[in-house]
């Protein structure tokens, strides 16, 4: 299974602001941080504020940082939330798989990504950022992240 670029930006924006929960992050730093188009990142922080993970702070000096509680949020839920209904397999697509009356990959697969889930419903994103990552975080934002 593979994330989309914006979970996968979202878990990286997160890890980056649970390694430095009291700081206020523009979103330029933690677009150079994550390598990432601005535009990209500000959408992908949206949603998660959205979301309840980042809080944002308006005006000169401003920027987000890790709302209260969400270093408690699961990875597993938060993966499921971002990536949304999608399925392994797009067996509705444009064609249609001529398959799907008689086949059993599409179940297959489903339970094998719920599988995947569940593996990360412990992992929480204070997890993501407990050492020895932390120190790869924190030197990664450096430059004022």
């Amino acid at each position: 299974m593979r994330l989309n670029r914006s979970t996968d930006i979202g878990l990286r924006v997160l890890m980056l602001a649970a390694a430095r929960p009291d700081d206020l992050h523009t979103i330029d730093s933690l677009a150079d941080a994550v390598v990432v188009p601005r535009s990209h990142l500000a959408k992908v922080v949206q949603r998660l504020q959205h979301r309840g993970l980042l809080e944002t702070v308006r005006g000169r000096g401003g920027g987000v940082r890790l709302a209260t509680g969400a270093a408690g949020a699961s990875i597993g839920g938060l993966v499921r939330d971002l990536e949304g209904d999608t399925e392994v397999v797009d067996c509705e697509g444009e064609p249609a798989c001529p398959l799907s009356g008689g086949c059993r990959l599409r179940g297959a697969l489903r339970v094998a990504q719920e599988a995947f889930y569940a593996s990360l419903d412990p992992l929480t994103v204070g997890d993501l950022a407990a050492p020895p990552v932390r120190q790869v975080l924190l030197t990664l934002g450096s430059h004022r992240v």
